[in-house]
């Protein structure tokens, strides 16, 4: 048995195999992409070659696709290109959009955590004035999908633009850039099993880019700064394994009826959407999110209490809020995510630390009770 169920993969994929030898024959060529020597021309085809990967990934060009460094830099790029100060988004959107414009206009989401058609149509035909809407494609806490065709639909009325987050999306879902019909969208290596630290910003042409970022003429003027190739390598590598997609369904399903058959107030958060088949975040009734994971690191098993871009910091969710989950219930919730190399042996591992944390604390509540009623 593995020394630990990693049942992480929305923090971070593992890096897959395939990704970890393009990155290391990467490292041996060397050479500056801009070079006009051999080695350069060996790291600009190694460069070319992944931005093929990764534009067949999402259905779009080479020529729509610009290297970051990571999915924060490429929604920052992107609601920042645009010039336009007006910028609607959902309350459920990852920080490094909440906070890349904190004077945006934030939309709300039902119970189950989709978007509120309605509300953005109200908010599009209450100004005149040019928006961008930020609308992701899954959202990373509970893998609920959001109805991006139709925010396309109606933001087209009214003239504005479309961002999207779709790195929780890619490689678990069919992602179709030019279907889809958004002007922007981010991605990132890490979260399907490519190196952490690239990403890439997918801009449709035509569309308003503006950059402040001044430098060399690296990603043909769009982001200046020596191309990371051995990242970006890797992250291709990734990318033409992620395109065959996860069928994680089974096992989630059978991980989430197991789990709620042992606690009868077990939620899953977002169960009523639909979601993307490696997701589940659901409640221990009575237990702590923080003691959840730490508990279950002790036996062994990796999950989360949410989104990992906080310090390792275990925190509120901005997204169980904006959903109207009761502050108690939310502090219980946990994220589970299963990802390309996750196994039956993992799910297992993961019930039986689960069902006997569950009944240790439960029956350790069950004893105090009944010591407090026999003191009485």
């Amino acid at each position: 048995m593995p020394a630990f169920a990693y049942l992480d993969h929305n923090a971070t994929s593992p890096l897959r195999p395939a990704a970890f030898d393009a990155m290391v024959e990467a490292l041996r060529v060397g050479g500056n992409p801009s070079s006009v020597h051999g080695p350069g021309r060996k790291a600009r085809a190694i460069v070319d070659k992944a931005r093929r990967e990764v534009a067949s990934l999402v259905g779009a060009r080479t020529t729509e696709t610009i290297f970051t460094s990571g999915g924060t830099e490429a929604n920052n790029l992107a609601l920042m290109a645009t010039g336009r100060r007006r910028v609607l988004v959902s309350a459920i959107e990852h920080d490094s959009v909440r906070r890349a414009v904190p004077q945006a206009e934030v939309l709300p989401v039902d119970s189950d955590g989709v978007l509120d058609l309605a509300a953005l149509e109200r908010a599009l035909v209450a100004s005149a004035e040019p928006a961008l809407v930020s609308v992701m494609l899954a959202n990373n806490e509970t893998g609920v999908l959001q109805p991006v065709a139709d925010v396309v639909r109606l933001a087209r009325t009214s003239g504005a633009l479309i961002h999207c987050d779709a790195v929780q999306a890619a490689g678990k879902v069919p992602v179709d850039f030019h279907r889809l019909g958004v002007d922007y969208l981010s991605l990132s290596a890490h979260k399907i099993g490519g190196p952490t630290g690239v990403g890439a910003l997918v801009v449709r042409s035509g569309v308003p880019f503006c950059t402040d970022r001044r430098g060399g003429g690296q990603e043909s003027n769009r982001r200046a700064g020596t191309e990371n190739v051995s990242g970006i390598a890797g992250f291709g590598a990734a990318a033409a394994e992620a395109i065959r997609g996860l069928d994680m369904t089974q096992l989630r399903d059978g991980l989430e009826l197991s789990l709620v058959q042992m606690a009868g107030n077990v939620r899953v958060f977002g169960a009523g959407a639909p979601r993307v088949c490696n997701t589940t975040c659901i409640s221990m009734p009575g237990v702590l999110a923080e003691t959840q994971v730490m508990a279950l690191d002790l036996a062994g098993v990796c999950i989360s209490s949410g989104a990992a871009c906080s310090s390792g910091k275990v925190q509120r969710s901005s997204v169980l809020d904006a959903m109207g989950v009761p502050v108690a219930e939310a502090s219980c919730a946990t994220r589970i995510s299963l990802g390309w190399n996750t196994e039956v042996a993992d799910i297992e591992r993961l019930i039986t630390a689960w069902q006997s944390l569950y009944i240790r604390l439960h029956q350790s509540d069950i004893s105090h009770t009944d010591s407090r009623a026999r003191a009485a």
